[in-house]
């Protein structure tokens, strides 16, 4: 396998970490980045317990998606790492994903809730609520944690007929959000604004505990003007 080739998605998911940890989603190591190259069936991923702050762009393991082994690489890969794999070969369309533990996110995923979409912020990027998993049991977490992490993301999806492309996250009970796009960067893109609307989310309960969602007929049309056939937010490509 060409080394050269693996110089891009190293770089996307060194920035993505990056991008991550400076907007202040992730503290010391508590979260990691990927990005894919399908063609080349790799994918770069942050390596296990390295501190931010220490982090290089060689640093990023090489790991096949096939066999979830080290192709290239002097370090351990993220101790997430089947939940990437898992995450890759089930949703075709992601090319990148961020986990973190960032602090709303997390709180949301510890009460065990779901994030309510009440208002046009969270409906320009999230079609519908942000949605939760079920817990894992016992058997799952002892036969393999961070892979059946990843399988109760794909059942919830695939439960819930969601399409991972329109709803780019959820949240994994009792643990925080996992966040995808089309590569890294727009994979932390949606991290950030997962993370914005998980506060809202929560002040706006605090202001008032029955707040309703919005109704469908706005948040339809706020995600439909940025993400839909005759999307017409932005500017023309």
């Amino acid at each position: 396998m060409p080394k050269d080739r693996f110089s891009e998605i190293r770089a996307n998911a060194y920035r993505a970490n990056m991008m991550v940890r400076d907007e202040g989603l992730v503290i010391l190591t508590w979260g990691n980045a990927s990005q894919v190259d399908r063609e080349l069936g790799v994918m770069a991923i942050k390596p296990s317990g390295v501190d931010y702050d220490n982090l290089s762009e060689s640093d990023m393991v090489i790991v096949s998606l096939e066999t979830g082994k080290v192709v290239d690489g002097d370090l351990r890969p993220s101790s997430d790492t089947p939940t990437h794999l898992v995450l890759y070969r089930a949703f075709a369309g992601v090319g990148g994903i961020v986990h973190t533990h960032s602090h709303f996110g997390t709180c949301w995923a510890q009460a065990g809730r779901p994030i309510p979409c009440f208002g046009t912020t969270h409906a320009d990027s999230f079609h519908g609520e942000i949605p939760l998993t079920r817990r894992l049991t016992a058997s799952e977490i002892d036969r393999g944690y961070e892979a059946f992490t990843g399988e109760v993301i794909v059942e919830r999806f695939h439960t819930g007929n969601l399409n991972p492309v329109h709803t780019p996250g959820v949240l994994v009970v009792n643990h925080g959000p996992f966040v995808w796009g089309k590569d890294a960067l727009d994979a932390a893109h949606n991290a950030i604004i997962l993370e914005e609307v998980a506060r809202m989310a929560l002040h706006t309960l605090a202001i008032e505990k029955n707040a309703p969602p919005a109704p469908p007929e706005l948040t339809e049309k706020h995600f439909q003007r940025k993400h839909g056939t005759n999307a017409y937010y932005g500017q023309p490509k």
